[in-house]
């Protein structure tokens, strides 16, 4: 029997890597708490693209479950006419990430899609284990169907999005919308490279959980701290049925450990009968949203799923 083919990696992503696994220091996970998470908000200024000019960029908060949430709304209008906005959740494992670390997306987002953008900064872990974050985030969701005027936007839909650990939690916010309807619906969802069955044991995990950026070690330390119940939907959403959930996108990355459980997700979406277009990144890495300085080609990524994202919006918007 030959010996499995070696994945097809970029060039500028090679780069990115070698200069990466050549990097002295400790992980983020061995660092500790504070330090990794002040080096996952360094990161953005050298390895992401610059944040974007808006007209309209404004801190805010909503009531959660332990106290309030902090919020950002992005706008690249000042005023706007009725219709959708995008709630962005980021990723981090659960740990790490907050407004500043993702700005550069969400600014993106705003102008490319033509959306009023909210992102959750949402309780993380260890400090707030589960189910802190999806109840934060399920609330934030909430709040924003039934208030459009402390938002300054009439909203008539929503569009949960996130990355990673917030690829799960826009998925649990869409189930659990679906499952207790909003005022106003959700219109559709982005999941992007998402932790939609964490639990789950897949050939991806084996087959790149070293020297691809996510490691064996950062998701077993993401685990620890995050202490989910393994049974529970809002930790593994793939443990319900997806009859009924928006149209979506999932986009996923070749060379990610968790590759595999966006296949996974996307596979049982179609099998339940939900509109959903697939794509993959082919030869990039897990973070690439957040990581087109650093790796240009990534830029190309985001850009072809917002075109899929825009025709994905139109398309509902149209039923």
């Amino acid at each position: 029997m030959s010996p499995p083919a070696e994945p097809v990696v970029r060039p500028d992503v090679r780069a990115f890597l070698d200069f990466l696994n050549a990097l002295p220091g400790p992980r983020s996970n061995e660092a500790g708490l504070a330090t990794a998470r002040e080096m996952l908000r360094k990161s953005r200024d050298v390895a992401d693209a610059k944040a974007e000019r808006l007209a309209l960029i404004r801190d805010m908060s909503c009531p959660g479950p332990d106290g309030d949430i902090p919020l950002r709304l992005y706008d690249a209008r000042g005023t706007r006419p009725p219709g959708p906005m995008l709630l962005f959740f980021h990723g981090g494992g659960f740990v790490l990430g907050d407004l500043y670390t993702h700005e550069p997306f969400c600014t993106s987002l705003a102008i490319a899609l033509d959306l009023p953008v909210l992102a959750v900064d949402y309780r993380l872990a260890p400090e707030h284990p589960f189910p802190a974050a999806p109840e934060d985030c399920i609330a934030a969701a909430r709040w924003a169907a039934a208030n459009p005027d402390q938002l300054g936007r009439s909203v008539t839909s929503l569009i949960p999005c996130g990355d990673s650990a917030g690829g799960n939690l826009a998925i649990v916010v869409s189930m659990a919308l679906r499952d207790a309807p909003a005022p106003i619906p959700v219109l559709a969802q982005w999941a992007i490279y998402p932790a939609a069955d964490p639990a789950g044991h897949y050939p991806s995990f084996r087959e790149f959980s070293e020297g691809y950026l996510l490691t064996r070690s950062d998701m077993d330390w993401f685990t620890d701290c995050y202490r989910a119940d393994t049974n529970d939907w809002r930790y593994a959403p793939l443990l319900k049925d997806q009859a009924g959930m928006p149209p979506s996108l999932i986009l996923t990355a070749g060379l990610d450990p968790i590759r595999d459980q966006g296949r996974a997700y996307a596979a049982a979406l179609v099998k339940a009968g939900v509109e959903t277009v697939f794509r993959e990144a082919a030869g990039n890495i897990h973070g690439f949203i957040s990581l087109r300085k650093a790796i240009p080609s990534s830029q190309d990524d985001v850009t072809e799923a917002i075109a899929a994202m825009k025709r994905i919006i139109e398309e509902a918007q149209a039923q």
